[in-house]
C-alpha cells in the first residue's frame, strides 16, 4: 500500500500544470545499478536493502507515460514492519532545472486519496491503478523524486525517475 503513495506522488507529479516554481540546484542522481525491476523509469535513491518496504517489481502501461493516455501501474513489494500515522514525504519534481513541487506531505492523508488509510500492514502487498493524465502536460523532460520516511526518520523507501513527454 505503500506503493500507493509513492505513485500517487509520481503521478500527481506530472499532471501539475500551474505551480509556482523557482530555480534550484539541487540535482538528483539516478545510479543505473539501483533499478526498480519491471518495465518503469523508476530508480532507488540509494542502495534500498534497509528500506522499510522492499520493492519487487512495478510496471507501468505505457512506459514511458505518455500525455491523454491512461497510466496503468501494477506493482508488488513487501513491508518488513508496519507503517503506522506520522510518516512523512519528501515530493520535488522539476522541469529540467525548474523545480515544479519541492514539499513534505504527511502520508496518511496522501494516501487517502488513494482510498487507503494507516496504518500500512506489514506484509506482501499488490497495487493495481489507473491513472488518467492529462494531455496538457507539457512536452520535456521532468524529474521525480519522492522520499518517503517514518515518523522516527526510517526509511520506508525513496524512488527517482525521469520521464520525458513528446507532443
Amino acid at each position: 500500500m505503500q506503493l500507493t503513495t509513492v505513485f500517487l506522488a509520481a503521478l500527481s507529479a506530472v499532471s501539475v500544470s500551474a505551480s509556482p516554481s523557482w530555480i534550484s540546484g539541487d540535482q538528483v542522481t539516478i545510479k543505473q545499478e539501483y533499478k526498480v525491476p519491471g518495465d518503469n523509469p523508476l530508480y532507488f535513491c540509494d542502495d534500498p536493502a534497509e528500506d522499510i518496504l522492499k520493492i519487487e517489481k512495478v510496471d507501468l502501461t505505457p512506459n514511458p507515460p505518455k500525455p491523454g493516455e491512461t497510466l496503468s501501474i501494477k506493482a508488488t513489494g513487501d513491508f518488513k514492519q508496519e507503517v503506522g500515522e506520522g510518516f512523512k514525504m519528501h515530493l520535488q519534481v522539476k522541469y529540467g532545472l525548474i523545480t515544479l513541487i519541492n514539499q513534505n506531505a504527511d502520508g496518511c492523508e496522501t494516501i487517502k486519496k488513494g482510498d487507503l488509510e494507516c496504518p500500512l500492514k506489514k506484509g506482501e502487498m499488490s497495487l493495481t491503478k489507473d491513472v488518467d493524465l492529462p494531455r496538457e502536460i507539457p512536452p520535456g523532460t521532468y524529474t521525480v523524486l519522492a522520499d518517503v520516511l517514518t515518523e522516527g526518520g526510517s526509511k520506508v523507501t525513496c524512488l527517482t525517475a525521469k520521464i520525458a513527454f513528446h507532443r
